[in-house]
């Protein structure tokens, strides 16, 4: 199967300022309000982002949610009027709203964009962030009222009278319109509850941007789950795999790293202390992952070939960017996807110009060796 690459819509703001990196997605929650070197997350500047990437070659982008951000649902319902074939990955919390409405949002959000909606399944790894949002269920229960919830929205899919109680959802005689395309289903996590609900019920399972080889043993185990599943699986089709990374790719390595020197000394030592604090309290398996890179140093921060794990020091979540030059960017994505990933969800700080720098320097060179999925998408700008 071939690369698609997908981008990212920084929906709580975006920056090219030294404090970049936290400024815009810090790890306890930011947002930018200004506009110049850091740029608000309004309309015209997030419709420039999308349409970059989209006349780049990108298939589409993902949208997160958070107290901080916008909400994903409306800015991507509004942004897909402005652009044609433009996807639209919208993160949402499985169970802060019942499955009859997301489904029916989902629906809707189908036929007025021409079926260009993909939904990421955020169960919550920070039980502070989920008890704003007024949830006090803990992590384990938070995955398994997923797995209802991905019960009932598929099974309305179907345009058939969906009855079903759980231990945390309950709908009778649920109907909705459906729309004639299927919105696939990312969902990412390191744990196994989360192995277990994407096995079952997802079409992309994602991962965060880990050295190969410990990449390898979370696919491994979730194929082992897949397998293991059987006849139960089928419903959901072929399982795809993606991974969620951040880029820094320039014309020459050297270029590359001292972007991403420049970005690490923008960042504050007790801003570091703050992020490292709250990651370290985190219940999410793929957080302690993700820190463990680096945990908490500012030097050695390489932790495998062109894999970076500078971002994670003060950002929680996706923490790890690929720099280098573009062709050694391009060769690690080839390697990442020669271990079963077909997805590639990116990002880079701003948004609109990282967008165009890996847009023109590395899909070139991925589209001559034969690995997308769309060569020939992008458009001349």
């Amino acid at each position: 199967m071939a690369i698609t690459l997908h981008w990212f819509l920084p929906t709580n703001g975006d920056s090219r300022s030294d404090l970049s990196l936290g400024n815009a997605v810090g790890s306890a929650g930011s947002r930018v309000t200004g506009f110049g070197a850091d740029r608000a997350p309004d309309l015209d500047y997030l419709r420039l982002v999308a349409g970059a990437a989209e006349k780049l070659g990108f298939t589409g982008a993902l949208t997160p949610t958070s107290s901080w951000c916008e909400d994903a649902w409306v800015f991507t319902a509004a942004l897909s009027q402005h652009t044609t074939r433009f996807k639209y990955l919208v993160a949402f919390r499985p169970g802060l709203q019942a499955p009859t409405l997301v489904a029916q949002a989902a629906a809707t959000f189908q036929r007025i964009s021409g079926d260009r909606l993909l939904l990421n399944v955020v169960t919550g790894g920070d039980d502070a962030e989920q008890r704003r949002f007024g949830d006090d269920l803990d992590k384990t229960a938070r995955y398994r009222r997923a797995g209802e919830f991905l019960t009932v929205f598929r099974q309305l899919w179907s345009g058939e009278p969906v009855t079903f109680r759980g231990d945390h959802l309950f709908v009778e005689d649920a109907t909705i319109v459906p729309a004639s395309t299927w919105p696939d289903i990312y969902l990412g996590g390191s744990s196994a509850a989360a192995i277990e609900v994407a096995a079952e019920h997802a079409d992309v399972y994602l991962t965060w941007g880990e050295p190969p080889a410990q990449v390898v043993d979370k696919l491994d185990a979730v194929r082992r789950r897949v397998k293991d599943l059987g006849s139960s699986r089928a419903a959901a089709g072929e399982l795809r795999f993606g991974i969620r990374l951040h880029v820094i790719s320039r014309p020459t390595a050297a270029q590359a790293w001292a972007e991403a020197d420049r970005l690490l000394a923008g960042l504050d030592p007790e801003q570091i202390r703050r992020a490292q604090e709250i990651q370290r309290n985190s219940g999410s398996e793929g957080q302690q992952r993700m820190t463990a890179l680096h945990g908490g140093r500012t030097d050695q921060l390489e932790v495998s070939p062109n894999l970076w794990a500078g971002v994670g020091l003060v950002r929680s979540g996706a923490g790890t960017a690929l720099v280098g030059s573009h062709e050694q960017v391009a060769d690690r994505i080839e390697e990442y996807h020669r271990l079963g990933l077909d997805e590639f969800v990116l990002s880079g700080y701003p948004h609109l110009e990282e967008a165009f720098s890996f847009g023109e320097g590395v899909v070139p060179i991925l589209a001559e060796r034969g690995l997308l999925a769309n060569p020939a998408a992008p458009l001349t700008i």
